[in-house]
């Protein structure tokens, strides 16, 4: 694959955001739409889908194994689902771009396929851990080759026999969780996942709505192999990860106001929205209601001043992708912020705990990376260059970051963007953000 062009962000200071915007379908539930979707029997329609490379990446990877998949319209797919053995070898190894989510899922699901496949994906991706779900799955019985680093391209074979195991994850981790619980639909007996805490359930929940049976004890997930899927629509909200950067920048621009539209809030997604209003945000949720299994509101977010804080370690779990976003919120805030218990985040598309420091440091905010953390001292942010390291949602938040900074912030390879959040700059645009997109050198 070659290298993606250097898309370049350039944001002029200040402003305000103000109006109403419907953020992308959520990345996580067109994931497992799509996986879900084609085990299932029958058609299931999906509304809401997020047209982004990662969750495309997904789609295409079930059209090579033969599963018939339309798009008829914006947001819209039409899967026919093969049934749980329908899977075809796909003709070539699958691609998955740069998507963690597809392949730590997929290697649980395609651990019990009568059929050999290769995962990759691009240079990121393939830097990437995956022992944290190989291992497991091989004490289940299956057979996955990857690099000496643990890392891909991953080359699945048939397995002898798939067996339920009884798993204690040692990091709370929803792809961990989600990979085993896929391969535990194939597997002999019961699997189950403890989880030292909780995280996105969006797995149990899509796998229940489309008939199969997941008992939920405490942080106990299990379900017993040999089931069947039986389709039915699903609409997919819209995602609270994109979300975040609204909700911070709306909080940290002066005379703000924005309503976002139809936004998934599953309990174990806020920890957003908790840890802004523990910060002083004033976010309101209106019109709460149920999606197909999914709760989902409107969010009201109004401009207030922000104070920083020590971040509780029980709402990591519940806001790891946002954490970008909220290192923004830190640093126009008045005070102290520290993370602590959040080494994940050393292991996303980037090194974010390291990424989102240097950038801070860029821009003259007071920031300390630390090994499972950052310390931010709120202050005055000037404005500079910031490189994203290719990750997504750094060079979003970075984006909204201008609200507050004294000089155009300029932000580089940001091509990414287009994996979680295809049409940001115009969406942004829309509601007051000062920012231009250009392929740079």
């Amino acid at each position: 694959m070659h290298a993606p062009e250097n898309i370049v962000y350039s944001v002029q200071p200040g402003g305000r955001l103000r109006g109403e915007l419907r953020p992308p379908g959520d990345k996580s539930i067109s994931h497992r739409s799509i996986m879900l979707g084609a085990l299932a029997e029958g058609m299931t329609r999906v509304s809401g889908f997020l047209e982004g490379e990662d969750s495309l990446a997904t789609l295409k990877a079930f059209q090579a194994m033969g599963v018939e998949i339309a798009r008829p319209g914006a947001g819209q797919v039409t899967i026919a689902g093969v049934g749980m053995h329908g899977l075809r070898a796909p003709p070539a190894p699958l691609y998955l771009g740069n998507s963690g989510t597809s392949m730590r899922l997929l290697c649980g699901l395609l651990s019990g396929q009568g059929f050999e496949v290769t995962l990759t994906g691009d240079a990121s991706l393939s830097s990437r851990p995956m022992r944290r779900v190989t291992d497991p799955l091989a004490s289940m019985g299956a057979t996955i080759e990857a690099t000496e680093k643990g890392t891909a391209p991953l080359r699945i074979l048939p397995p002898k026999s798939l067996k339920g195991i009884a798993y204690a994850m040692p990091m709370a981790s929803a792809q961990v969780k989600s990979s085993l619980l896929l391969a535990g639909l194939y597997a002999a007996g019961e699997t189950s996942v403890t989880e030292p805490a909780p995280t996105r359930d969006h797995t149990e929940r899509m796998l229940r709505g489309l008939g199969y049976e997941v008992e939920t004890q405490g942080n106990r997930i299990s379900l017993r192999g040999g089931g069947r899927l039986t389709a039915r629509d699903l609409d997919v909200p819209a995602d609270i990860s994109s979300a975040a950067f609204f909700l911070v920048g709306a909080s940290i621009a002066a005379d703000s106001e924005l309503t976002l539209r139809h936004v998934g809030i599953n309990p174990t997604r806020i920890g957003i929205i908790n840890i802004l209003r523990r910060m002083g945000a004033d976010i309101e949720i209106l019109d709460e209601r149920d999606v197909g299994g999914e709760p989902v509101a409107d969010l009201r977010v109004r401009s207030a001043p922000l104070r920083g804080i020590r971040i509780p370690e029980d709402q990591v779990p519940l806001a790891i992708d946002e954490f970008p976003a909220l290192f923004i919120a830190a640093a126009c805030a008045e005070g102290e912020t520290l993370l602590t218990g959040a080494e994940e985040l050393r292991v996303k598309e980037s090194d974010r705990i390291q990424v989102m420091a240097d950038g801070l440091l860029a821009l003259g905010v007071d920031a300390e990376a630390r090994a499972d953390g950052i310390r931010i001292r709120g202050g005055k942010m000037g404005g500079g260059r910031v490189d994203s390291r290719g990750d997504h949602r750094i060079a979003m938040s970075f984006a909204m970051a201008a609200v507050r900074a004294e000089g155009e912030i300029t932000i580089d390879d940001c091509a990414n963007v287009n994996t979680s959040f295809p049409g940001f700059v115009e969406l942004a645009r829309g509601v007051g953000l000062d920012i231009a997109q250009a392929v740079g050198s």
